[in-house]
């Protein structure tokens, strides 16, 4: 078999597709362009275009067309659909063929009674339950079973799922917000007190006394500069997170198979991102949650503080609005935050190659853990891949922002492990 391979160069630009063996269609999506491919073209700047129904990669049974949904009892193309619809309803009949053409894409008005014979064989049916005119509960159902079967019988798919599965599980075991809990606080649906609310200065000081908060900045000076102070804050966070994510990285299959050295080029490149994706769960529009669920930061505080503090946050709350749309749950996160740390195309890395497999397979987990997951959202898979890019950006502007803040303001310092992070990274 031959697959056509998207190959994209550093600027994004799709050079001419090439052919390449697949002896195995692991991996393989919408028109056999590889993950990786596809995830390089995305973070370079090329436009790809996605067919409607590319979450499902299904062809109509009658004449290999794609199928744009189930019509009488099999996947079919509008045009074998209407075929089908017209002749049962008209009764027609076709003159008599025995040489039992194959009936393609190309062919398939040449000789209609194969064509129609094809669809009964298929099992095609006028009394056959209508994909379109089921219940949605119904439809969602008989969605989420074509898709487990697809994933069980597609080869290494049974793979894909353990995989998924035990990025999942290190996940939940080794970070200490997940979004159930954080959305379960938001919304109040916990038993538990409360957050308390900081909304100007005086309560940010209660919350001080009163909060269970980590030591801030190792060193740091004692200020009551409310921006200097907030900016410790997001420091003290920002390392909490970062060994959490050192732990769960250990545990992503593949991860400490590589080159020490490229474990911690993936760390240091890719913490700042993971973050940043996971920082929306703890939001909403009015505000975010802190001190581990205990208090809540308005958004009006932070833009309050006076430049360049006001500017650290603003800039997360907009991408979380626009992230929080795509209702990711625990399980999608995990894959997510596991590729964003599995990048292939950080610097300085000494095996490449090693790490886009181990991206690729968790890449691959992702977009078949999203089909299952996400039966309805046709296009989450890409949109997904753009929001890596979208971190990149945020990540670059927020690390100008803390070099400003450090050359602007004498009162501040930064971590010692927050200072390696950024060292030579921009």
């Amino acid at each position: 078999a031959v697959s056509v391979v998207l190959a994209c160069d550093r600027a994004g630009r799709g050079s001419q597709p090439k052919q390449s063996k697949a002896g195995n269609n692991k991996g393989k999506l919408e028109e056999g362009l590889s993950v990786i491919s596809l995830l390089n073209c995305v973070w370079y700047g090329s436009q790809l275009k996605y067919a409607a129904g590319s979450g499902i990669s299904v062809e109509c049974k009658v004449c290999g067309d794609k199928a744009s949904g189930f019509h009488y009892g099999v996947h079919a193309c509008e045009g074998c659909k209407g075929f089908f619809r017209r002749t049962v309803r008209m009764k027609l009949e076709y003159e008599r063929c025995e040489r039992s053409c194959k009936i393609q894409k190309k062919n398939r008005n040449k000789c209609q009674y194969c064509r129609f014979q094809k669809c009964l064989s298929l099992g095609m049916s006028h009394d056959a339950i209508r994909y379109g005119r089921m219940p949605e509960a119904e439809r969602k159902k008989l969605v989420a079973g074509l898709l487990a079967e697809e994933l069980n019988l597609k080869p290494g798919g049974s793979d894909l799922k353990t995989l998924a599965k035990q990025v999942n599980t290190a996940y939940l075991k080794n970070l200490s917000m997940t979004k159930k809990r954080a959305r379960s606080i938001l919304m109040g649906k916990t038993s538990s007190t409360s957050p308390f609310v900081i909304y100007d200065v005086d309560t940010l000081w209660k919350a001080e006394s009163g909060l269970v908060w980590s030591q801030l900045v190792p060193g740091a000076p004692l200020t009551k500069e409310i921006g200097v102070h907030v900016f410790y804050r997001c420091q003290c966070t920002t390392v909490e997170t970062v060994r959490e994510l050192t732990e769960f990285a250990k545990c992503i299959p593949g991860f400490v198979d590589l080159f020490l050295n490229d474990q911690v080029t993936l760390l240091k490149y890719g913490v700042h991102e993971a973050i940043f994706a996971m920082l929306p769960s703890l939001m909403n529009k009015d505000g975010l949650l802190v001190a581990n669920g205990k208090g809540f930061v308005t958004r009006e505080f932070l833009r309050s503080l006076r430049k360049p503090f006001s500017e650290i946050m603003e800039p997360k709350f907009e991408f979380a609005v626009k992230f929080n749309a795509l209702e990711l749950d625990d399980s999608d996160l995990a894959l997510f935050v596991a590729a964003i740390i599995l990048c292939g195309d950080r610097p300085g890395l000494m095996n490449v190659k090693q790490v886009e497999q181990s991206q690729d397979n968790i890449l691959q987990a992702l977009d078949l853990h999203l089909q299952a997951n996400h039966s309805d959202s046709l296009y989450l898979f890409p949109k997904l891949l753009q929001k890596m890019a979208d971190l990149r950006q945020l990540v670059t502007e927020n690390a100008q922002l803390v070099q400003k803040i450090k050359k602007t303001e004498s009162e501040t310092s930064l971590h010692p492990l927050l200072q390696e992070i950024y060292k030579d990274m921009y």
